[in-house]
Protein backbone atom coordinates (compact mmCIF):
# COMPACT_ATOMS: atom_id res chain seq x y z
CA UNK A 1 0.00 0.00 0.00
CA UNK A 2 1.47 3.37 -0.94
CA UNK A 3 2.13 5.77 1.91
CA UNK A 4 -0.19 8.31 0.29
CA UNK A 5 -3.16 5.99 0.92
CA UNK A 6 -2.74 6.06 4.69
CA UNK A 7 -4.55 9.34 5.47
CA UNK A 8 -7.74 8.11 3.77
CA UNK A 9 -7.35 4.69 5.41
CA UNK A 10 -6.94 6.31 8.81
CA UNK A 11 -10.01 8.48 8.28
CA UNK A 12 -11.98 5.41 7.23
CA UNK A 13 -10.89 3.54 10.34
CA UNK A 14 -11.93 6.50 12.49
CA UNK A 15 -15.30 6.65 10.75
CA UNK A 16 -15.80 2.90 11.22
CA UNK A 17 -14.98 3.26 14.92
CA UNK A 18 -17.53 6.07 15.29
CA UNK A 19 -20.21 3.94 13.61
CA UNK A 20 -19.38 0.93 15.78
CA UNK A 21 -19.54 3.09 18.91
CA UNK A 22 -23.01 4.35 17.97
CA UNK A 23 -24.19 0.82 17.20
CA UNK A 24 -22.76 -0.42 20.51
CA UNK A 25 -24.49 2.38 22.38
CA UNK A 26 -27.80 1.51 20.73
CA UNK A 27 -27.35 -2.17 21.49
CA UNK A 28 -26.77 -1.64 25.20
CA UNK A 29 -29.70 0.78 25.39
CA UNK A 30 -31.90 -1.96 23.93
CA UNK A 31 -30.56 -4.53 26.39
CA UNK A 32 -28.57 -6.59 23.89
CA UNK A 33 -25.50 -7.10 26.08
CA UNK A 34 -23.72 -9.77 24.06
CA UNK A 35 -24.09 -7.87 20.78
CA UNK A 36 -22.94 -4.72 22.60
CA UNK A 37 -19.88 -6.58 23.89
CA UNK A 38 -18.81 -7.79 20.46
CA UNK A 39 -19.48 -4.42 18.85
CA UNK A 40 -17.42 -2.57 21.43
CA UNK A 41 -14.58 -5.07 21.12
CA UNK A 42 -14.74 -4.52 17.37
CA UNK A 43 -14.55 -0.75 17.91
CA UNK A 44 -11.48 -1.28 20.08
CA UNK A 45 -9.89 -3.52 17.43
CA UNK A 46 -10.56 -0.99 14.65
CA UNK A 47 -9.15 1.80 16.84
CA UNK A 48 -6.06 -0.31 17.50
CA UNK A 49 -5.56 -0.88 13.77
CA UNK A 50 -5.99 2.87 13.27
CA UNK A 51 -3.31 3.61 15.87
CA UNK A 52 -0.86 1.19 14.26
CA UNK A 53 -1.50 2.71 10.80
CA UNK A 54 -1.28 6.25 12.16
CA UNK A 55 2.05 5.59 13.87
CA UNK A 56 3.43 3.82 10.78
CA UNK A 57 2.38 6.68 8.50
CA UNK A 58 3.84 9.41 10.68
CA UNK A 59 7.06 7.47 11.30
CA UNK A 60 7.59 7.31 7.52
CA UNK A 61 5.98 10.54 6.35
CA UNK A 62 6.52 12.97 9.18
CA UNK A 63 4.37 16.00 9.91
CA UNK A 64 1.81 17.36 7.47
CA UNK A 65 1.48 21.13 7.80
CA UNK A 66 -1.89 22.83 7.44
CA UNK A 67 -1.69 25.19 4.46
CA UNK A 68 -4.93 27.17 4.67
CA UNK A 69 -5.02 30.71 6.05
CA UNK A 70 -7.66 32.91 7.61
CA UNK A 71 -10.36 31.95 10.11
CA UNK A 72 -10.48 28.33 8.91
CA UNK A 73 -6.92 27.91 10.21
CA UNK A 74 -8.02 28.81 13.73
CA UNK A 75 -10.96 26.38 13.46
CA UNK A 76 -8.65 23.63 12.24
CA UNK A 77 -6.20 24.07 15.11
CA UNK A 78 -9.00 24.28 17.69
CA UNK A 79 -10.38 20.96 16.43
CA UNK A 80 -6.92 19.42 16.14
CA UNK A 81 -5.98 20.55 19.64
CA UNK A 82 -9.05 19.08 21.32
CA UNK A 83 -8.77 15.95 19.19
CA UNK A 84 -5.12 15.42 20.11
CA UNK A 85 -5.62 16.06 23.82
CA UNK A 86 -8.59 13.70 24.06
CA UNK A 87 -6.90 11.06 21.86
CA UNK A 88 -4.18 10.77 24.50
CA UNK A 89 -6.51 11.06 27.49
CA UNK A 90 -9.17 8.62 26.28
CA UNK A 91 -7.00 5.49 26.04
CA UNK A 92 -6.83 4.86 29.81
CA UNK A 93 -10.58 5.53 30.02
CA UNK A 94 -11.28 2.98 27.29
CA UNK A 95 -8.98 0.39 28.85
CA UNK A 96 -10.61 0.86 32.25
CA UNK A 97 -14.11 0.49 30.81
CA UNK A 98 -13.07 -2.67 28.95
CA UNK A 99 -11.40 -4.10 32.04
CA UNK A 100 -14.44 -3.45 34.22
CA UNK A 101 -16.75 -5.08 31.68
CA UNK A 102 -14.46 -8.10 31.34
CA UNK A 103 -14.35 -8.41 35.14
CA UNK A 104 -18.16 -8.38 35.28
CA UNK A 105 -18.18 -5.13 37.26
CA UNK A 106 -20.98 -3.71 35.16
CA UNK A 107 -22.09 -0.84 37.40
CA UNK A 108 -18.53 0.48 37.52
CA UNK A 109 -18.21 -0.19 33.80
CA UNK A 110 -21.33 1.89 33.15
CA UNK A 111 -19.90 4.81 35.16
CA UNK A 112 -16.55 4.57 33.35
CA UNK A 113 -18.24 4.33 29.96
CA UNK A 114 -20.13 7.57 30.63
CA UNK A 115 -16.77 9.31 30.30
CA UNK A 116 -15.03 7.00 27.83
CA UNK A 117 -17.83 6.79 25.25
CA UNK A 118 -18.31 10.51 24.47
CA UNK A 119 -14.56 11.17 24.47
CA UNK A 120 -13.86 8.17 22.22
CA UNK A 121 -16.69 9.12 19.88
CA UNK A 122 -15.46 12.73 19.72
CA UNK A 123 -11.92 11.60 18.91
CA UNK A 124 -13.19 9.27 16.18
CA UNK A 125 -15.40 11.90 14.55
CA UNK A 126 -12.87 14.72 14.81
CA UNK A 127 -10.26 12.41 13.30
CA UNK A 128 -12.40 12.32 10.17
CA UNK A 129 -12.95 16.10 10.34
CA UNK A 130 -9.20 16.74 10.65
CA UNK A 131 -8.57 14.50 7.62
CA UNK A 132 -11.28 16.28 5.65
CA UNK A 133 -9.94 19.73 6.54
CA UNK A 134 -6.33 18.75 5.83
CA UNK A 135 -6.78 16.80 2.60
CA UNK A 136 -10.19 17.60 1.11
CA UNK A 137 -11.13 21.18 1.99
Amino acid sequence: MPLSAFPALNASLNAATAVLLLIGWGLIKSGRREAHRWTMLSAFLVSSVFLACYLYYHAHHGVTHYQKTGPIRAVYFAILGTHTFLAVAVLPLILRALYLAAAGRFEEHRRAARWAFPAWFYVSVTGVVVYWMLYRL
